[in-house]
């Protein structure tokens, strides 16, 4: 008898293995992205043609062809991206995003001029938490609609900037900002850190939001407040933003001041470690680089607000060499003067091509690397986002390929890097939401936001008439 039972069990099970895939069970999911090219950007840099990307509640738990996955996995939804490219969504390491109110006010202007005759007093006269909840919707609508599913901010009001960003369904790391002198939210240094210990005890452990602490820079701080902002930063285990090295005034300012670059004396103060992410670095020496590699600190390059103002171009294939974490950031719209990656990916790779002399510097590959995983890593995310892995959140984004521009396609990475614009991303997804699906934007209201953003632009220019 018990022969018999053992037959038969074994013969169910032959069975069983045997089954098609429409008989056996398949394994629950959300959303199925099918179709396309799937680049990965994991540690092989896969690219995966007719690939699939499986998406359980915010993780993704499976990315491979579509013919394993579909034998494998049913879901609730399946986005067709046949002829598409799916991607992680872009990181934007460095931006002050309601600044995109102040989009054009004064260009062609050296960076301190440019700041302290117009941006400061622009400021001043204008930014309330109304400018700033309004600006952010602005720059969150320009962002998605380019595939940026990340962003690092430093500005004021951070918390408004926090409510509203999480309510357009974006990933981010907000510093609010503090500076030795009157801003537009905290008067006072003394306020500025009671606000800051409010914003980051809110919105510690959000699941889009990362609070972070953000002394503006080693020249308007001083260094008393520089160690308090990054105990603040230690004790909380905050990240902390700051500008560093961003133009030559700023480099002779620390050294007249400090005896020493900006990179050293912030190291000199204990200032510098793996929290820290340095907007620019436009200015660093050989022992400089070195530095910032042995902190593990993560730095945002911005190649076109730097040249705007001509504050220089940061030695990044240097950077990259000695194994610092270098992401691409677009800093504020008011010096760029837009929001856009893409924009940003292709001049990183042809400006540093010419300045080196050598066309190998920052090939492709490198630059789409800076735009996700390696942004990733500059701002300590990379555990969860940069690249589409099992176990990570669901933040990518559809690319169309059909344009005049993108025909034909021969490889995948020179597509992305040198053809791409923000105008092809078709549709965004961040943590597991679609939050752009078709170039129809679902979280935030367009219309509401151009209409109030051209009222603040008349509001502006006659706070500034003479």
């Amino acid at each position: 008898m018990r022969k018999i039972l053992v037959a038969v069990f074994l013969l169910l099970a032959l069975v069983v293995t045997t089954l098609p895939c429409s008989a056996r069970a398949l394994e629950r999911a959300d959303i199925i992205i099918r179709g396309g090219w799937v680049v990965t950007m994991d540690e092989a840099f896969r690219v995966i043609e007719n690939g699939a990307v499986v998406v359980r509640r915010e993780r993704i738990v499976e990315v491979g062809p579509w013919a394993a996955v579909s034998a494998k996995y049913t879901a609730a939804r399946t986005v067709d991206a046949r002829g598409r490219i799916v991607m992680p969504g872009l990181i934007n390491t460095h931006t002050h995003v309601p600044m995109v109110m102040f989009r054009g006010i004064a260009d062609d202007l050296v960076l301190m001029d440019w700041l302290q005759r117009y941006i400061f007093p622009a400021e001043a006269k204008n930014v309330d938490e109304q400018f700033v909840r309004w600006g952010t919707r602005l720059g969150c609508m320009e962002m998605i609609r380019g595939g940026t599913t990340t962003y690092v901010d430093m500005y004021y009001f951070e918390d408004a900037i926090a409510d509203e960003t999480a309510r357009a369904g974006m990933r981010a790391v907000l510093g609010e900002t503090l500076i030795d002198f009157p801003a537009p939210d905290n008067k006072t240094w003394d306020a500025g850190m009671a606000y800051v210990e409010k914003f980051v005890s809110k919105w510690k452990g959000h699941p889009l939001i990362t609070p972070a602490i953000a002394p503006h820079a080693p020249y308007t701080v001083s260094t008393e407040h520089l160690k308090q902002a990054h105990e603040f930063s230690v004790r909380h285990k905050a990240p902390l933003i700051i500008h560093v090295a961003e133009d030559s005034a700023e480099v002779k300012t620390i050294q007249e001041r400090y005896n020493a670059s900006s990179v050293a004396y912030l190291d000199r103060i204990g200032l510098l470690d793996d929290r820290v992410i340095a907007a620019h670095v436009v200015w660093p020496t050989e022992e400089d680089i070195k530095t910032l590699a042995s902190r593990s600190v993560g730095v945002g390059h911005c190649p076109q607000s730097n040249m705007k103002l001509a504050a220089g171009v940061s030695p990044v294939p240097q950077m990259l060499r000695a194994g610092v974490a270098v992401g691409l950031g677009t800093d504020g719209a008011a010096s760029n003067n837009d929001l856009s990656l893409w924009e940003e990916i292709d001049t990183a790779a042809k400006l540093h091509k010419l300045i080196s002399k050598d066309p190998t510097t920052l090939n492709a590959r490198e630059v789409i690397e800076m735009a996700t995983i390696r942004g990733a890593r500059a701002i300590n995310l990379d555990k969860d986002i940069g690249s589409l892995e099992a176990g990570k959140l669901a933040d990518m984004i559809i690319i169309g390929t059909s344009g005049a521009h993108q025909t034909p396609l021969y490889n995948i990475y020179s597509h992305l890097a040198y053809a791409t614009k923000a105008s092809d991303v078709e549709t965004v997804m961040i943590n597991g939401r679609v939050v752009m699906e078709g170039r129809r934007l679902i979280t935030v209201d367009e219309l509401s936001v151009r209409a109030k953003a051209n009222e603040y632009r008349d509001r502006i220019r006659k706070s500034l008439a003479p």
